[in-house]
């Protein structure tokens, strides 16, 4: 039975348009002609969910099909659930309302660790039992994917099956056998699909694999149960974007989103391989669309949704090789659509005026530059590529062209760093300021107030620095103090901001955890955790005492430092980079050394093989 939303319920909530549906470009279809439903949820708020551009891919490619129906369901907001719970009112899909457990499968997208705690919710909002070792054939297959879904194991008590890699071609793979599975007979087994769907490359069912420990609760090994299951499982790639589908008719929402835009995929991957960035890992190896594609799908994109800005998505879009000449030819449509055009991910070594100019052409936005450290030798460290000339030229190249609004990425605690690397941030906001005076007053923008913002680095897996141990919080408290009182002596109207250091210690935790977190998690739950990335929902206290009654310190997660001999808990999957390459690219780090981005000379990271040809950037 459908789910009826009265309207005196949605009006006692915060914007009720978090869970009416009906918006422009959403599937319509009968869902009794619908051989298999599907739930795709994304673990927070509607704003959020509906930014995402993952979501937007598998959900028109999943509605291609005549034989599926998928269906969006988003995190409810405090207020709703309250509601929900005191009414007993299912978590539904906005689509036809029909209740969640009612669906064939459930999807869950991983794109951050502090959501791990929404999966929990959802599913218990839904009357589905959190654990996959207590469903049977009356419940639906849980699933997930995402770039958190490169470390399974956390969630791997409450997952039947994750998908790692890209998934445009694999859940369809996925859905021809559950459809086969599901028509087969009346006595079909549960664990017969699961084992069935572990044959699919790119696909990891953790109930058919055990994990063993040694007596220092470090991993010993993983290995699987069931004699059809791979030991390695490999990441799904996408190797022709120009031939994947991409949604022009994407779904216009009735509220504002947190990208409320068109968002046009360049390519994939990156080409720079900056320590830190486990995207610039996981998503190897680069492929672009052509510009002819990409102006195809901006043209429809602008002409099937009215939205009036699109923006050009990447890793680096200044690194697209056809850049200038593709956005010479979108500008001229989106200024005769009235359409602004952002380019975000702008690298400040090849960043210039003339795509400034470009994205200023309807209207004119902040810039956003990622330096990430204060001095070059912390630079080198993380292989940023870029340095302290091509920052301050990039500011000045702003002030020239009009730009006030300038907001500076920086991260805190990243590996070699000391209270000098801390100070360098202060000193480069000086040196910008004072290119900012050295322009004549009547030529240079007003209202000049520079962002500063400093994230906590925390180590992932699948980069140079998954070994690494974090900062303790108080030694990232500390750095946070000084550089707050090193900024107000360079000027007291820079504003900075910062990351709560417990939140991204926790991070951390998720990130590098394995199976025996699974415990802990659904006992932060059940001490009501959940919104953890929202400030004002994160329970740090509860978490704590959740670790205290399992018996297990996160610190050995978050701030232990790990040898490259160890067994680390998502060695099991394969990302196409060699380990060998990450622990050769750690010690380069540590000697302060650069490595060349790919398209100048190839750094032998692996992904030729994992692919059996040249990556082609």
């Amino acid at each position: 039975m459908k789910v009826t939303l009265y309207d005196s319920m949605l009006m006692s909530v915060e914007k009720p348009a978090r869970y009416t549906g009906g918006e422009w470009n959403m599937a319509v279809k009968n869902p009794e002609k619908a051989d298999v439903r599907f739930a795709f949820c994304f673990p927070d708020i509607y704003e959020v969910g509906m930014s995402h551009l993952g979501m937007k891919i598998l959900y028109h490619v999943l509605n291609r099909r005549d034989d599926t129906y998928c269906e969006r369901v988003f995190a409810p907001w405090v207020d709703m659930e309250r509601l929900m719970r005191e009414k007993g009112i299912p978590l539904f899909a906005l689509e036809t309302k029909e209740p969640v457990k009612n669906f064939d499968i459930v999807g869950f997208t991983l794109q951050y660790e502090m959501s791990y705690t929404n999966v929990l919710n959802m599913l218990d909002l839904a009357g589905i039992p959190l654990l996959s070792e207590e469903r049977d054939n009356s419940h639906p297959f849980v699933c997930a994917g995402g770039p958190c879904a490169c470390n399974p194991e956390p969630l791997a008590d409450f997952i039947d099956f994750f998908v790692i890699g890209e998934g445009e071609e694999v859940i369809l793979e996925i859905i021809d056998l559950y459809k086969e599975w599901k028509n087969s007979d009346t006595n079909r087994n549960r664990m017969g699909f699961l084992e069935k769907v572990s044959s699919v490359d790119g696909v990891y069912v953790p109930s058919l694999y055990k994990v063993s420990y040694n007596d220092d609760f470090t991993v010993s090994e993983i290995k699987p149960r069931f004699a059809g299951a791979p030991e390695i499982i490999r990441k799904r790639i996408i190797k022709n974007l120009n031939e994947a589908d991409f949604p022009e008719e994407i779904i216009v929402p009735f509220i504002g989103t947190v990208h409320d835009r068109i968002m046009l995929e360049l390519f994939r991957g990156c080409i720079r391989g900056c320590r830190f960035c486990q995207a610039g890992f996981i998503y190897r190896p680069v492929r672009e669309k052509n510009p002819e594609t990409l102006y195809k799908q901006a043209e429809g994109s602008i002409n099937k949704t009215g939205y009036e800005e699109i923006s050009l998505v990447s890793l680096s879009t200044s690194d697209y090789s056809s850049l200038k000449e593709f956005t010479d030819d979108l500008i001229k449509l989106t200024e005769q659509k009235k359409v602004n055009l952002s380019l975000p991910s702008l690298r400040v070594d090849n960043f210039s005026l003339d795509l400034m100019k470009k994205a200023q052409k309807v209207r004119k936005s902040g810039l956003t530059f990622a330096p990430e450290a204060g001095t070059q030798r912390l630079r080198n460290v993380i292989n940023k590529g870029i340095t302290e000339e091509d920052i301050v030229k990039s500011a000045e190249l702003a002030f020239n062209g009009g730009w006030s609004s300038i907001k500076l990425y920086f991260m805190i605690g990243l590996p070699t760093e000391t209270m000098d690397d801390i100070e360098g941030i202060a000193q480069l906001l000086q040196k910008i300021m004072d290119v900012y005076k050295k322009i004549p007053k009547d030529k240079r923008p007003k209202g000049f107030q520079p962002t500063v913002s400093a994230a906590c680095f925390v180590p992932k897996p699948f980069t140079p620095f998954q070994w690494f141990g974090q900062d303790t919080q108080k030694m990232l408290f500390e750095k946070q103090d000084f550089l707050r009182k090193k900024l107000r002596e360079v000027s007291k109207s820079i504003i900075f901001n910062w990351h709560d250091a417990r939140l991204s210690f926790l991070e951390a935790v998720l990130a590098r955890g394995d199976r025996r977190l699974g415990k802990v998690l659904l006992n932060a739950w059940r001490k009501g955790c959940r919104f953890d990335g929202w400030n004002e929902h994160f329970d740090y206290d509860s978490w704590m005492k959740a670790f205290s009654e399992e018996n297990i310190d996160p610190s050995f997660y978050a701030n232990r430092t790990r040898e490259f001999s160890e067994k680390l808990p998502w060695d099991h999957i394969d990302m196409g980079v060699s380990k060998k390459f990450l622990e050769r690219e750690c010690k380069r780090a540590y000697e302060e050394k650069v490595t060349t981005n790919c398209r100048t000379r190839c750094s032998n990271c692996g992904i030729n093989s994992f692919i059996g040809g040249i990556c082609g950037i």
